[in-house]
């Protein structure tokens, strides 16, 4: 089967969007209280960030280098992460509506700015209007057959129980499954005919209305194996260009073989570079709040590093490689920084990894600004209002971030072909990106202290630094050595 990935996304830099928190506008009308923007987050609070906030700063993030944004569900819903969709026709109001949506797009693509939206499309939330249906009417509901109803419901010897029961009750407790046993989230049959063409229907108006592709949410606990190849036929019949991204936390080629998506979150690779800058420093209270992390994440040195990246370079075929969504934090996960024990430093040499290895890479709101965050709630805390005083970490991160994702964009060697790891250390790492006849070498020190490491013999004589804000320029020897201070990095390019 033939991989096709789309082109633009080799080039992409992503930027992720949990709307709710980014930016308010006040051309969105609130309809009553909020909770604090500066407070600390809830799992149930509104901070009132909406689509128009985000498309007044749109200009940040094109000065910051971006030129794709990944938003955490926008369609109407009675939460603020929105991953219980009352609608998938609507956006929610409290974003601003449809309206919102296409300003945002036109001012996203004015821009040269690709926007992707977030697709939940395994459960849906107890407002969902189909769902409302079956808790009025029962068994006599023409939606019934939309969800897996316990038997004594459609026998009419049972009801559905979708607000008095307590999480992690049985399918028989509730009389309809949910996912997680959580009875706030029913599980919708795929595999029915109107739901599937329920969900693909929508799929298809919000491609037609414009956005560049869709980011899917928990696509493994969709049973019927036959919704993700259609779903991809039927998006890339509307935008051949769509970029397709499927939520699945461990390596999956079988899931990128040309006939479902283009890419998967990389978490493997976040871990990895997350588990190598950080060493010793990881704080292990902070991973230990989210169970993939605590399973995953543990300190490497620069050889074991240099294993995962020699795996992860051979394991996809070099398209879907080309393209892999590649981040060191999301909504899911603790916060970058606080997962490096607080070190700013640290994240803005995990940061340089994420942009200059091969993928495609995805910066999470606030993550240039070296926010801080505990796992969910805490990682969703409110993003600086335009004008708000930035520390001094934020100032640097910002500053850093964006230079080198101007390296990457002017360099192909630092977005496009071939990567290999030409030597690692205890706390180092050495790569060397070949692209269209061009090269780069990023050497990486996560250590205390500075070290000198080989560049095999010269091979850098012909390259030129690339200045990084708060780095030191290199010293590179005429031996072919360079010298890196602690927690730095040198990357050098061809002309």
């Amino acid at each position: 089967m033939t991989v096709d990935t789309p082109a633009w996304a080799r080039d992409a830099v992503f930027y992720q969007v949990f709307a709710d928190r980014f930016a308010s506008s006040s051309r969105v009308v609130k309809p009553g209280p909020l909770e604090p923007w500066d407070a600390s987050p809830t799992n149930d609070g509104y901070k009132g960030g909406d689509l128009l906030g985000l498309t007044e700063r749109l200009d940040e993030l094109a000065d910051l280098g971006v030129n794709a944004l990944y938003l955490n569900p926008i369609f109407t819903a009675a939460s603020n992460h929105r991953y219980n969709a009352y609608d998938y026709l609507s956006v929610d109001p409290l974003l601003g509506g449809d309206a919102a949506l296409r300003e945002l797009l036109d001012a996203a693509h004015a821009r040269d700015i690709r926007v992707i939206l977030d697709g939940v499309f395994n459960h849906v939330g107890r407002g969902f209007w189909p769902f409302h249906h079956v808790l009025e009417a029962g068994a006599s509901s023409p939606y019934r057959d939309w969800f897996y109803l316990d038997d004594d419901v459609i026998d009419g010897r049972g009801v559905v129980r979708a607000y008095d029961v307590p999480r992690g009750s049985s399918d028989h407790e509730r009389g309809y499954r949910s996912w997680w046993n959580v009875p706030a989230l029913p599980k919708l049959r795929v595999e029915h005919p109107a739901v599937r063409e329920h969900l693909l229907g929508a799929v298809e108006h919000w491609l037609r209305f414009g956005i560049d592709g869709w980011r899917l949410d928990v696509p493994d606990d969709i049973e019927d194996p036959t919704f993700w190849p259609e779903f991809r036929r039927r998006v890339r019949a509307i935008n051949p260009d769509a970029y397709i991204v499927g939520e699945i936390w461990e390596e999956a080629p079988e899931w990128l073989a040309g006939d479902r998506f283009d890419a998967l979150m990389n978490y493997p690779l976040g871990v990895a570079i997350l588990g190598f800058v950080g060493g010793s420093r990881l704080d292990a209270r902070i991973i230990a709040g989210q169970a993939n992390y605590e399973r995953a994440l543990v300190p490497l040195d620069g050889p074991a590093f240099g294993r995962v990246l020699d795996r992860q370079l051979t394991l996809y075929d070099p398209a879907v490689i080309a393209v892999q969504f590649n981040l060191i934090g999301s909504h899911d996960t603790p916060r970058a920084r606080s997962v490096l024990g607080g070190s700013a430093a640290r994240l803005r040499l995990a940061t340089l990894l994420q942009l200059t290895l091969p993928g495609t890479p995805s910066i999470y709101y606030g993550d240039e600004l070296a926010m801080e965050g505990a796992a969910d709630p805490d990682c969703r805390r409110a993003y600086p209002p335009t004008g708000a005083p930035l520390d001094d970490d934020a100032t640097a991160t910002r500053a850093f971030v964006r230079a080198a994702i101007a390296a990457r964009r002017g360099h192909v060697a630092l977005r496009r072909g071939e990567a290999s790891v030409m030597g690692s250390g205890p706390r180092w790492v050495v790569l060397e990106r070949t692209a269209e006849g061009r090269r780069a070498i990023v050497a990486v020190n996560a250590g205390d202290e500075p070290v000198t490491v080989s560049l095999a013999g010269g091979a850098a004589g012909d390259l030129r630094p690339i200045g990084l804000p708060g780095y030191g320029g290199p010293v590179v020897d005429g031996d072919g050595t360079v010298t890196i201070p602690s927690l730095e990095a040198v990357v050098l390019v061809d002309d």
